[in-house]
């Protein structure tokens, strides 16, 4: 049964996680992904353990449901092949900052007059027109600047990293629900369009939700950092035959949890009869 995104075209012309594992996703449902690839290859193709050359696990993570080719795109022959390609394709993606993809003459413009159907993708470290633009950017810088890694301090007693390359992965999903987006509005609109997803603001939006707290008002009502996440207990709890997870968060969770532990008192306690009192009070 074909996919829902069946006869729908993309040119990838990313590398590494964010962008590659985006198409990935497109190409899962259903999409033919052509992956556009520099003569050296995409950097994961020598990253970990490999039965053939050029294949090692973490690109095989990130491309599949894809075909693939080579263009050199700082050759004209390779622009021209490139350009032809996207004379029919629904969708291009790339991963170039703004003052390479201008070099290489791959901007948005180039593109729109001979395919303004065309949507144009750009994902890269930080937003084009802001003060950091021109610089490049990986997971691990993200996550730092972001804020974090500085967050993890809270149970690891320093700045950490998450064991997971978070920052490319949720820009990943950010890339895929702007291009399904872009995609609907050229189906009501007949129009392609640039879109831009960059990692920093994307991975500041996702901290932010619970995180921004008492910061989400002028002036401030409290603190940033949301308590309970914050709260040191916060972990999984060892029992005799390994650890488990334990969050009764309702106030129906919580009377039940109460009985449960035979401390019934604890559930008429006015510092834990609510939600918004037990959050109160999260460090008891």
């Amino acid at each position: 049964m074909a996919g829902p995104l069946a006869g729908v075209r993309i040119l990838d012309c990313t590398t590494v996680v964010l962008g590659p594992w985006a198409a990935q996703q497109l190409g899962d449902l259903g999409a033919d992904v052509i992956k556009i690839e520099p003569p050296e290859g995409d950097t994961t193709r020598q990253l970990g353990p490999a039965r053939h050359p050029g294949m090692a696990a973490f690109y095989l993570g990130c491309n599949r449901s894809k075909r693939s080719i080579v263009l050199d795109l700082k050759q004209e022959a390779g622009r021209k092949a490139l350009f032809k390609l996207a004379e029919t394709a629904d969708v291009l993606m790339h991963n170039y900052r703004p003052e390479p993809a201008r070099r290489l003459g791959v901007e948005y413009e180039a593109f729109e007059k001979i395919n303004p159907r065309l949507v144009y993708l750009a994902t890269y470290g930080y937003r084009a027109a802001g003060p950091m633009g021109p610089k490049a950017a990986y997971d691990d810088i993200i996550q730092a600047g972001s804020g974090l890694a500085a967050l993890q301090s809270v149970v690891a007693g320093q700045p950490r990293f998450l064991p997971t390359i978070v920052a490319d992965k949720t820009s990943s999903n950010g890339v895929v629900s702007a291009l399904l987006a872009a995609l609907f509005a050229r189906e009501r609109t007949g129009q392609g369009q640039a879109v831009e997803v960059p990692m920093f603001e994307t991975l500041v939006s996702f901290v932010m939700v619970e995180h921004l707290y008492g910061e989400s008002f002028r002036p401030a009502l409290e603190t940033a950092g949301y308590k309970r996440v914050l709260n040191k207990e916060r972990r999984p709890y060892p029992s005799k035959d390994g650890h488990f997870a334990l969050l009764p968060y309702t106030d129906g969770h919580w009377k039940e949890f109460c009985g449960l532990i035979g401390r019934e008192d604890l559930a008429k306690d006015p510092r834990f009869t609510s939600l918004a009192n037990r959050l109160k009070n999260v460090e008891y």
